[in-house]
């Protein structure tokens, strides 16, 4: 596996989506990260990537030696200006990278945007059996702020979804 450093984050670029979408499809079949049961492709994603803007809701991609090895996106909560304060966050980490911190730099970037962003609160939806997710999250002070009981089924298995939630600004 290569070293992580050194890195750099960026906004994202169309031209990034085929990474981003193969990062997103590799996690499908593991049935721990996200709710779609099938893969994804680039065209079906291009809403969502315009839905991303670098002063309001960003898309990164995170490179090391020009590979795209994780991306981190900012997503609307429930879509109403009384909620512009608060954004989801996701993490995606490339396969050969995993284990090597790049959800900690992604988490930490993050943070440290949050104030030219204008968000006081960040949200992780995170299935209740993804324990590196929810290990990462807690790390940096997310508590659970919901817990709802078998509201996914994955191949014929009902799962939880955890919210959690951090305030980042008072």
């Amino acid at each position: 596996m290569k070293e992580l450093f050194p890195y750099e984050i960026t906004d994202a670029a169309e031209t990034d989506m085929p990474a981003i979408v193969e990062i997103y499809n590799s996690t499908v079949a593991g049935r721990m990260v996200t709710a779609d049961t099938e893969p994804v492709s680039v065209e079906s994603r291009m809403k969502w990537f315009h839905e991303h803007s670098p002063d309001f809701r960003p898309l990164w991609v995170m490179r090391s030696e020009g590979v795209i090895c994780g991306w981190l996106s900012f997503q609307s909560f429930y879509g109403r200006p009384a909620y512009n304060g608060t954004a989801e966050v996701s993490i995606y980490v490339h396969e050969q990278y995993r284990g090597k911190g790049i959800g900690k730099i992604l988490m930490e970037q993050a943070f440290a945007a949050c104030p030219k962003l204008g968000l006081k609160t960040l949200l992780g939806f995170i299935f209740g059996h993804n324990e590196p997710s929810l290990r990462l999250f807690r790390k940096y002070g997310f508590e659970t702020w919901a817990h709802m009981p078998q509201i996914a089924e994955l191949d014929g298995i009902e799962r939880d979804l955890i919210i959690l939630g951090k305030r980042v600004q008072p």
